[in-house]
């Protein structure tokens, strides 16, 4: 039955897969195990984000409850991360208490509650997935886009979302570096999820360098709540109303994508959607003090740090402007340094990871620091700060244009 298994999958990947074929696979992906059934009023207010990964990705902290404030139900479920493409429940997790494993009972209680939850999969959800999964990995076929699409797509449906926005990253540290093949992974999850009675939008996103300035899960933590405070860097803020905006306009809650931008910035400035966060902190097993003391205190009274000791200072070797900062780069040497795990059983480090003192486009000093280190290990090891030297790239011409964040939206 095993080696039937991986004939299939290689017979899939060689072969490819019309929408169709996907559609009846992410069916038989559905219906091998239970789908969650929530109150037949919210059945318009059910809508969700995916992303396909990438570096300082701590989107989904922000905008689900900021979609939970705009009142719309979130059902997010969400993974772990491997190498160097983080986990959002890796990131939570560095939140002490945060449950990620919830009952269908626990999950009905957060969405009445807070609008949202993110949390992993339960044992029954899309358990077929699962399975392929394991096989994909030791058959080399996790690229493929019609199983990428069904596995995305079988997860969405069984938790209950009607409507979806897709962040597909493109670049150096994304899951498709080729903007054709990213467009053609976009185009299927379309087609696919209105088969599935899904509707399906994608925002083609740039990944070459790392969204916002944080790098690390608790570091990525403490970013977001600024954004939900209504002080994010511009870029998150960005991705994040656009996003949000995108969802607002397919519900018909808006008529134009800016006027649905301008909604989502509301609700962060205002402080609503920090507060659907801090429910849901609580629903999730945050005890209540502590999640008044993340939202509305010092995020440092509460999540994991490393001592000021164990922070090393990246400095620019010259004067001029960052040109390039390369999110994969800094990606692995955030996952060699801990943050992230090179098997699905292995810890992981909360506290460390890196910050941005600049990013690109900006100018910068000679000797001034463009990287805050946070390790855990006595010096910063050679090869990790090597790494990070390298990842930057500062020259001392014009002014270049930083590529746009947001390529195409479809």
């Amino acid at each position: 039955m095993l080696q039937t298994n991986r004939a299939m999958l290689m017979a899939m990947y060689l072969n490819s897969l019309t929408d169709q074929e996907t559609v009846s696979l992410t069916t038989a992906m559905v219906h091998s195990g239970d789908q969650l059934q929530w109150n037949p009023e919210w059945k318009d207010l059910l809508v969700d984000k995916h992303s396909t990964g990438g570096c300082g990705d701590k989107i989904s902290l922000v905008l689900a409850p900021a979609l939970a404030a705009c009142d719309f139900k979130v059902p997010m479920i969400s993974g772990r991360g491997l190498e160097h493409t983080g986990g959002t429940l890796d990131k939570l997790e560095s939140i002490p208490g945060y449950c990620v494993q919830l009952s269908e009972n626990e999950m009905h209680y957060a969405l009445k509650t807070a609008g949202c939850f993110i949390a992993g999969p339960t044992e029954t959800l899309a358990p077929g997935d699962k399975e392929l999964y394991k096989r994909r990995d030791v058959t080399a076929t996790v690229d493929s886009i019609p199983l990428c699409v069904a596995s995305i797509i079988s997860k969405k449906v069984a938790e209950g979302t009607k409507t979806l926005i897709m962040d597909v990253k493109v670049g150096s540290a994304a899951f498709f570096k080729d903007e054709t093949q990213a467009r053609n992974l976009a185009s299927m999850l379309i087609n696919v999820s209105a088969g599935l009675g899904v509707q399906t939008r994608c925002a083609l996103t740039n990944m070459d360098t790392p969204l916002g300035r944080a790098v690390g899960n608790s570091l990525e933590v403490a970013e977001a709540i600024d954004c939900l405070k209504g002080n994010g860097p511009h870029d998150i803020v960005e991705l994040v109303t656009t996003l949000g905006g995108i969802i607002l306009e397919m519900k018909g809650r808006v008529e134009t994508l800016n006027e649905g931008k301008q909604t989502i910035l509301k609700v962060l400035n205002s402080g609503e959607a920090l507060e659907k966060f801090r429910l849901m902190l609580i629903c999730q097993g945050v005890a209540e003090v502590t999640a008044t003391a993340l939202c509305l205190g010092d995020v440092w009274s509460v999540l994991p740090s490393v001592s000021q000791e164990h922070i090393t200072i990246i400095r620019a070797v010259s004067s001029g402007i960052i040109t390039k900062l390369d999110s994969l780069g800094v990606a692995k040497a955030a996952w060699k340094l801990g943050a992230g795990r090179s098997k699905a059983d292995e810890p992981i480090d909360y506290a460390v990871g890196i910050r941005l003192l600049h990013v690109q486009g900006e100018k910068v000093e000679k000797g001034e620091g463009l990287m805050e280190v946070h390790h855990n290990s006595s010096t910063l090891n050679e090869n990790i700060r090597r790494q990070l030297e390298e990842a930057i790239i500062i020259s001392d011409g014009l002014d270049e244009t930083v590529p746009s964040l947001i390529i195409d939206i479809m």
